[in-house]
Formats: C-alpha cells, structure tokens, sequence
C-alpha cells in the first residue's frame, strides 16, 4: 500500500470534517430552505434525515476511504481495496468529481458575493447605519451582483487566491492549521450572532416559526427537498468524505468520527437557524424569500439595529469563513486526484487544479448573471444548473452507488474496517448499520432521485 500522511489527530480530522461540511448549505441553503418549506417541520425532518441517512452515509464513504488511501477514484478500485471486483466501480469515483466541479463551480462565486457586501459595506457605498428599505437591497442586489460581472470576478478570484494559500501548504501546514483557528472562530461568532437576535423584540414569534412543526407542510416533497440538503450539507456523493478519510490512521474510530461529524453539523445548522429567524419576525420580514434571503432581507434587519454595519460585516464575514472551511475540502477532491494521478508536485498540482476549475466553472458561473444569463441548461441559467445537476443527479448517484459498493462489493471486509478496536457492544451496532446500509439505505436512495423528478 502507497504510503501516506495521515492526521495529526483525531481533534484535526474531526474539525476539518466539521469545516467541510458546515459551510454555505449550512449557513445559507438551509436557512432558506426552513424559511420556504414551512419551518420547524422542514427542521423536524432534517433531524430524522441525518439520523436515518446522513451519519450512516458518513461511515459508508469514511470505509471507503480509510480503506483504499487512494485519491477518491482510486477508491473504487480492486487494488486500492485489495479485493477481487470490476474496475468499472471506478466510474462512481468520477461522478464524484464531476459532482464536485459543478459544486466549485457556482460555490466560489457566491463567496465572491459575500465578499461584494463586506467590501461596499466597508466603503460605504451600502450604508447600513440608518433603516433601509427592501427595494433599496435588491436594488443593491441588482446592480452589484446580477449587473457587474466584473468586480464579481474580481473578488471570486480573491477568494481562489485565499483557498490557493492555504491549499499550496499542504495537508499539515495547510488544511489542518487553517481548520484549527477557523473552526472555533466560526464557532465563536456564530454564538455571538445568535445571542444578539435572540434578545431582539419580537423574536420569540421567529423562534416559534422556526421550532414548532406544522404537520401540515410534511409532504412527500418536503422530505425530497430535506434529504437532498443533508447530502448537501454533509458532503455526501462529490469525494469529500472519501479523500479526507483516506488521510485516517488505520486505528481511528470510524464509528465515532461520523457520530460527531453528524452531530456537529446538526447543531451549526440549527444555530443558523436561530441567526437568522428571530430577527426576521422581529422586523415583520417575510421568512420566505428562497435563496436571496441572505443577500437582500438580511441587510434590511442589520439596518434596523443599532451599529448595523458592524453587525453585518460580523455575519458576512462568519459566511465567508463558513464557505472557506468547506472550498479548501472541496479542492482537495480533485487536487489529490490530479496529484496522485499524474505523479505531479503539490504546488503544481494546486494552481492547476484552481485556474483551470476558475476559467471553466467559475467564470461560467458568473457570466450566467452578465453575458450569458440568455443561456440556459434544463430551463435553468447556468448557475441554477450545476447547483441542480450536481446535487440531484450526480451526488444522489454516487451516493447510492457507494452504499451498494460498500454493502455488496466491500461486504464483510467493510463490517471489519468499522468494527477496527470496537468493544463487544459496539460491534452489534455496526453490525445493524452493515445490513441497513446494505438493504434500506440503496432503497431510500432510490425514492430521493426519482421523487426529484417525479415528486411536485
């Protein structure tokens, strides 16, 4: 078996699963999606979710991983699993990365966006000082995101540049020492955010939004949209969780390691929540806004409180740490692909991996608000596309395909890989986990990819 780094420790892997993962579908996606799919039931089921499919998924692809130390292709192959099967498992691996460049493609430039409201922010040029109005955000909106495809540019290449630092490092000194000061700092200010806005009046009527279910939303749909955002969130089916496992020492429990990844990305999520409903309802704004809740209804609750522009620029910025914890994670995917692939240096392998991914997904990306907003994919521009294409079609694919691969491929060997160290006791859960990810979870799977199609 090739030889490779391994984490420092548990803590550093833990956090770094944390970081990939808690991200703009934490801090973003998921609160827009509460926001339209009728609250505390929308959250209701995003729990059962994670429980029923998320963490069971995060050990599926964590064996996979741990067990090849291979490049998240490589993964599926006889070699790296030591273990007599078709290559043609191999294709899974590139629908991974196919996924993944979809994801990097549109994820970059709303980190572009986010740096857009610091910087005019920080210029003045959106003076949150005074009350303002919703048609002076989406104004704002309009014209600095959907109408300036230049400075967008700009600062999506500002943001590479960031994940290019970092990532050029390495595993050790790169993602491993960004994660340690970042994470607790992501931490720290998402507290702060959500202890303000819940002292707000007012705010009690957000928090019962938020919490309390209406059974009446829980709809066939509502449960598509609720378990496509946990692979979402958790970065399920585009190679993440594969490529950073494969980083694990063989004695590390695995078991526990997607126990707390789940956890932990539930909570943040949940705070995220408590960021941002309380001071909606506090305000008399609409919950409902989709994806643009952020950008244009946001400003308009920081512009109502007092030292609004400190307090905005603290969010966006807590945004942007959020979605650089999970972009270096998601790079890494394809950069140990290309490095591992073709046996090249980690520098080269880097700023290969980053121009060619900013010239041919992220300036697609950014254009679909300019030039090309005309052009469309599936009846969607091309932002909306590789948002859909890649969530819904590709991540669900691999998915589905991991668990087969791990449940019928992998069979007892992956019962072993997990059962690593365990005592008596906790081998019978994993035994459970083994035949509910080999018969239930393919057929789950399944319901999410054609309800996306089928289910209005």
């Amino acid at each position: 078996m090739q030889k490779r780094h391994t984490w420092s420790s548990s803590i550093a892997y833990i956090l770094t699963v944390a970081g990939a993962t808690i991200g703009f579908g934490a801090t973003w996606r998921f609160p827009y999606l509460v926001g339209q799919n009728g609250g505390g039931a929308y959250v209701l089921i995003f729990i059962i979710a994670m429980i029923l499919i998320g963490i069971p998924m995060l050990l599926v692809e964590n064996v996979i991983g741990r067990r090849a130390h291979r490049n998240s292709i490589d993964a599926f192959s006889p070699k790296a699993q030591q273990k007599s099967f078709s290559k043609a498992w191999t294709i899974l691996g590139y629908m991974g990365l196919i996924g993944c460049f979809g994801i990097i493609g549109y994820y970059m430039v709303l980190g572009g966006w986010v740096f857009t409201y610091i910087i005019n922010i920080l210029t003045g040029d959106l003076n949150l000082s005074s009350s303002i109005s919703k048609t002076m955000t989406r104004e704002f909106y309009n014209t600095q995101i959907e109408n300036n495809p230049l400075m967008i540019t700009l600062y999506t290449l500002i943001f590479v540049f960031l994940n290019w630092f970092v990532l050029v490092k390495g595993i050790s000194n790169g993602i491993e020492k960004a994660m340690k000061y970042l994470m607790p700092l992501l931490i720290l200010c998402l507290i702060a955010i959500v202890i303000r806005n819940l002292t707000l009046p007012g705010a009690a009527e957000g928090i019962a939004f938020y919490l309390t279910p209406n059974f009446s939303k829980i709809t066939p749909s509502l449960f598509v949209l609720v378990l496509g955002q946990v692979f979402f969130a958790l970065s399920l089916g585009f190679g993440v969780m594969i490529t950073l496992s494969s980083y694990l020492d063989k004695n590390e429990d695995l078991f526990k390691a997607a126990i707390s990844t789940g956890i932990i990305n539930t909570i943040i999520a949940i705070l995220a929540g408590f960021m941002i409903f309380p001071s909606l309802f506090s305000f008399q704004l609409q919950p409902d806004e989709g994806p643009r809740l952020v950008f244009e209804v946001l400003p308009i609750v920081f512009s109502n409180m007092h030292f609004g522009n400190i307090l905005a620029i603290g969010f966006f910025c807590l945004l942007i740490i959020a979605a650089f914890t999970t972009s270096i994670t998601l790079y890494e995917v394809i950069i140990t692909v290309v490095q591992e692939k073709l046996k090249i240096g980690r520098k080269i392998s880097v700023t290969l991996v980053l121009g060619v991914l900013f010239l041919t997904a992220n300036i697609p990306c950014i254009m679909a608000y300019g030039e090309w907003r005309d052009v469309t994919i599936i009846g969607k521009n091309i932002f909306g596309a590789f948002d859909y294409i890649s969530s819904n079609i590709f991540f669900v694919l691999t998915a589905l395909g991991s668990a087969i691969f791990v449940g019928w491929v992998l069979d007892k060997e992956a019962k072993e890989e997990v059962s690593n160290g365990l005592s008596l006791n906790a081998k019978k859960f994993v035994t459970f986990w083994f035949y509910y990810v080999k018969y239930i979870i393919p057929l789950i799977i399944l319901i999410i990819f054609f309800g996306n199609f089928y289910i209005t």
